[in-house]
């Protein structure tokens, strides 16, 4: 099991399934909420238990982004159509286990850095 929390330690969250589609996204939104690159995993909503008030913000119809009001953390994505729920990798504690499968919208990647680690890009 992961475990993971904000800056502030209002919201905690604990991962109980296997966590899938580890990825980095590059897309001009997650570079936005979290100032550079948003790594995540995802699984089914109801492997993840959360505690705590999180706010949600829903920057396109399709999708809404979970933060703490506290400390500002970024910690949760879920697309609207899926019963799953992505979690921020950078919020989990310790040691993960876990190794970055992809980078998502580098078409949308800032141009201030580059991709150079072997991952395939999307």
């Amino acid at each position: 099991m992961l475990e993971g929390s904000c800056l502030c330690g209002n919201i905690r969250f604990s991962v109980t399934g296997a966590p899938q589609g580890v990825s980095a996204c590059h897309c001009g939104q997650c570079r936005k909420q979290s100032g550079h690159v948003w790594s995540s995993a995802f699984v089914p909503e109801t492997d993840l238990e959360i505690t705590g008030e999180v706010t949600w913000y829903e920057a396109t119809p399709q999708a809404k982004r979970g933060f703490c009001a506290t400390c500002g953390a970024f910690l949760f994505w879920k697309a609207h159509d899926e019963d799953t729920m992505s979690f921020a990798l950078g919020a989990l504690d310790g040691p993960t286990g876990l190794r970055l499968e992809k980078h998502i919208f580098t078409a949308d990647k800032g141009d201030y850095y580059q991709i150079a680690d072997g991952v395939p890009q999307k």
